[in-house]
């Protein structure tokens, strides 16, 4: 690379990656329609909103399970075989939901299985990476993947209420079904089928405890999954976007530019880091997790719509140290425990994000959105300070 660091177009000149990176497109943007589709089903079936909150929940969930339990499959089998697999069960699953007059409990029992087989995809994928972009490249590839996932989410959203408007929830679920099965088309078509990293033969929960084993046996690698989890606690200003927009004075619209703030400095954070060398993004790990919850305490003074906006995307802008701490797991994690260890690292992350919506929501409940956003901010910053403690306690003695 002639010393600089390896960038977007890079990567993007690499066949495969541009394989994986279609298919992550066009999966990432039928789930997030599945969501909406399968909400707006509920709702109209039952009238209940607590009902179609459970169902959008149940989106959710299952990746607890599917993380820690079934990770490992990616590390045992080719992880091109499982991520196709996985497209094709997800992809039938999601049709037969479409069915007309389906029983709820049915369709809620399909949704848990194709939420199971997520964690799976997303772990397979970051066991193939590292081999699909070696060395320097493999940084700029794996930001390109996380700001597709967040643009990913917002055109899913948008998209599933235009094909639910236009196709009904049958449609527009079948559409969801066709971007898994156009998923596993990009990878038969365009990713090299690749051996298991794990040829020991050793048994299921043996790999799996031996996955967990090299997540809390190594200070560094349990120090960048507390770095991860330190997202539970600035997501605040997510979980509680629309009573926020509401004290604001604004509706629907706000909400949208309070969500989309966060969303578009996440991108432009993750565009900027994967240009610095790579030799200085450990450096930055801690001061951006500190600034990604700091930048909330200007929430305090209970800005205007512009200051808070401007408030949001910095806290997103700092986030994206999440791109530096996902990928210095993966490339410190063994071959052969990679996927495993990876859905343990997505498992921490989802739960310490789900009790933050949760508490975020219960605070509002008492206090004034701005204020809570504020008192998140000021329990993140202990808690990133903590985690940053712990990563540079982790480092290796120079001498």
């Amino acid at each position: 690379m002639n010393g600089r660091a390896a960038g977007f177009r890079d990567v993007l000149a690499v066949t495969e990656f541009r394989a994986l990176f279609s298919a992550q497109l066009v999966s990432v943007t039928g789930d997030q329609l599945a969501r909406v589709a399968l909400s707006i089903l509920v709702y109209d079936r039952t009238n209940s909103p607590g009902w179609a909150a459970l169902t959008y929940a149940l989106t959710f969930l299952p990746d607890l399970v599917g993380g820690p339990l079934l990770s490992g499959l990616a590390d045992r089998h080719p992880p091109r075989t499982v991520m196709v697999l996985s497209d094709v069960l997800r992809a039938l699953a999601v049709a037969v939901m479409a069915a007309p007059g389906l029983p709820l409990p049915v369709v809620a029992a399909l949704l848990v299985g194709v939420q199971l087989v997520n964690p799976v995809w997303n772990s397979a994928r970051a066991a193939l990476l590292p081999q699909v972009l070696p060395g320097e490249t493999f940084v700029p590839g794996m930001g390109l993947l996380m700001m597709l996932v967040q643009a990913g989410q917002v055109a899913g959203f948008a998209l599933g209420g235009l094909l639910v408007a236009g196709l009904g929830t049958g449609g527009a679920l079948l559409a969801d079904a066709a971007s898994f099965a156009v998923s596993a088309l990009f990878l038969v078509a365009g990713v090299q089928e690749r051996p298991p990293r794990d040829t020991s033969g050793v048994r299921w929960w043996r790999h799996v405890r031996a996955g967990w084993a090299v997540v809390v046996g190594d200070r560094r690698r349990l120090a960048l999954v507390a770095l991860g989890c330190v997202s539970g606690v600035y997501i605040a200003g997510e979980a509680i976007a629309a009573p926020y927009a509401a004290e604001l004075g604004g509706g629907a619209v706000v909400v949208g530019l309070l969500l989309g703030a966060f969303a578009l400095g996440n991108v432009l954070g993750m565009a900027a880091l994967s240009r610095i060398p790579p030799a200085r993004r450990p450096r930055l790990l801690g001061p951006l997790a500190v600034l990604a919850c700091a930048a909330l305490l200007g929430c305090a003074l209970h800005p205007d719509l512009v200051a808070t906006l401007a408030l949001f995307t910095l806290s997103g802008v700092a986030s994206s140290y999440n791109l530096i701490a996902n990928t210095t797991f993966v490339q410190l994690t063994p071959d052969a425990q990679r996927a495993q260890s990876f859905g343990f690292a997505l498992t921490a992350l989802r739960v310490s994000q789900g009790l933050g919506v949760v508490l975020a929501g219960v605070a509002a409940e008492r206090a004034a959105p701005h204020a809570v956003v504020a008192g998140a901010g000021a329990i993140g910053v202990v808690a990133a300070f903590g985690a940053s403690r712990l990563w540079r306690r982790a480092q290796p003695d120079p001498r």
